[in-house]
């Protein structure tokens, strides 16, 4: 399964020039997408993806 992190609640775009990138559910910062550096160092998928909820998104 490819993880999107563009589509996931806990993805974050940093202020860090050197880490764009941010995982607050992993509390980490990176160049790369979170969910590869997961990937990279675990061997498994991202285990904590969340879709985004959009504003006014009743779930019908």
């Amino acid at each position: 399964m490819k993880i999107d992190c563009f589509k996931c609640q806990h993805f974050r775009v940093t202020w860090d020039q050197a880490n764009p990138r941010g995982c607050t559910a992993y509390g980490f910062k990176t160049k790369q997408l979170p969910s590869l550096v997961v990937r990279q160092s675990s061997g498994m998928d991202c285990l904590k993806f969340m879709p985004k909820v959009r504003q006014g998104d009743t779930g019908r």
